[in-house]
């Protein structure tokens, strides 16, 4: 069942909690995906709840169920980090396991430094080394702020067949899927978002995983980032690149065990 939490901005928030474990995990999901998308169908509810825990599945704003502004104001992964407090909070959870995957884990690496009293763990997908590269390595990468351009005018583009390149090309059919909104995806991707700096990760409190994928070439791999943290571990996926890695067994296992070290 859909419940809503309600951001400080007013902007409400899907969620759904699934389990009943003493334990709680809550899962943030990545860019133009949703709840379902991201974690329901890729089998983790099912993982998760067997395994014990409590799910908590929030569609960020501008997706799934969550109200979709058309305007960047809120998109940032630090505004972001408070919606993730306003879930918690809605759903009465002090503390949690928190994994975000991809832009979900951006925002959740915010919430981490910000607000560890909120975070039992951390599991970090889909975000690799790239995460500390300076600005003048992020050429013709997503965090690229002329790719990231290139891909919000493809969001808004009228005629997809006049999008020339490839990397924007590939976020425009994603978020053609039906049941997205890609005005408001463009507003999520065209608000200025601010990786932390090592010294600000080596504060963590927490135990961090950072999983990605072997063929992930968005991102690259887990172990430079993994470092960053204090107490940080890394797992590469084999043969997985960064849509497919989010499903695999191997993934799934190694969150388990994370989770009960």
């Amino acid at each position: 069942m859909t419940r809503f939490a309600t951001a400080s901005d007013g902007v409400r928030l899907a969620y759904e909690i699934v389990g009943e474990g003493a334990e709680t995990i809550l899962l943030v999901h990545g860019f133009a995906s949703s709840r379902a998308q991201n974690w329901r169908d890729t089998g983790w509810y099912d993982t998760l709840t067997k395994a014990g825990y409590r799910v908590i599945a929030m569609d960020c704003r501008g997706h799934g169920e969550s109200d979709k502004p058309h305007t960047p104001q809120g998109y940032r992964h630090d505004e972001m980090a408070g919606d993730l407090i306003a879930v918690l909070d809605d759903a009465g959870v002090p503390r949690a396991y928190v994994m975000g995957y991809s832009m979900g884990g951006f925002i959740a690496i915010h919430l981490l430094i910000g607000h560890p009293e909120r975070v039992s763990k951390l599991i970090v997908g889909g975000v690799g080394e790239a995460y500390l590269d300076p600005p003048e390595a992020l050429r013709d990468r997503v965090a690229d702020p002329g790719v990231r351009a290139q891909i919000v005018e493809a969001l808004r583009a009228e005629d997809p067949a006049r999008i020339e390149n490839a990397v924007a090309s590939r976020f425009r059919a994603f978020a053609d899927q039906p049941g997205k909104d890609r005005l408001a995806l463009a507003a999520c991707m065209s608000a200025p978002t601010v990786n932390l700096p090592p010294e600000r990760l080596a504060m963590a409190m927490r135990p961090v995983l950072v999983v990605c994928g072997e063929k992930d070439d968005l991102t690259g791999a887990p172990d430079g980032l993994a470092r960053a943290f204090p107490d940080g571990r890394a797992v590469t996926v084999p043969n997985r690149d960064h849509m497919t890695a989010v499903g695999d067994k191997a993934y799934k296992q190694a969150v388990l065990d994370f989770l009960l070290t």
